[in-house]
This record gives C-alpha cells, sequence and structure tokens, in this order.
C-alpha cells in the first residue's frame, strides 16, 4: 500500500514540476483572471509551492521508510 502511494507521489511530482510555468510566464496570471478558479497569480504560484513541498516531504519520508525497512 506505501509502494502505492510512493509511486502516485513520484508520479505527481514530476507532473507537476514539468507543468510548473516560469515566473515572468502570463499565462498562469491570464487563467487565473479569466476564470477566477485559482484566485491571484500569487496565491495560485503559493499554492503550488505549498504541494509541491508537501510532495516532496512525502516522497522523502517514503524513501527513507523504504531505504530502512528489514524484510
Amino acid at each position: 500500500m506505501l509502494k502505492q502511494i510512493w509511486f502516485v507521489v513520484s508520479v505527481f511530482l514530476i507532473v507537476i514540476i514539468f507543468l510548473r510555468m516560469p515566473q515572468e510566464s502570463i499565462g498562469l496570471s491570464s487563467f487565473a483572471n479569466k476564470s477566477d478558479l485559482l484566485g491571484s497569480p500569487s496565491s495560485a504560484q503559493r499554492s503550488l509551492n505549498i504541494i509541491t513541498g508537501f510532495g516532496i516531504l512525502m516522497y522523502f519520508i517514503l524513501a527513507f521508510y523504504f531505504n530502512f525497512q528489514i524484510n
């Protein structure tokens, strides 16, 4: 079960890091202003940073767990 979660977190991190837009891109701000789904662009960027940081932390915790697991 934990290995499946680790796999999902790994794929999620790969996807979210590749989809992140550069700071100078107006794509994220344009989308946020038109749809009002993400709120302000800075708030959307902050939310993505928090989600990415949480994913990385979860990935490292599971990696250390599997590395020190004795079977």
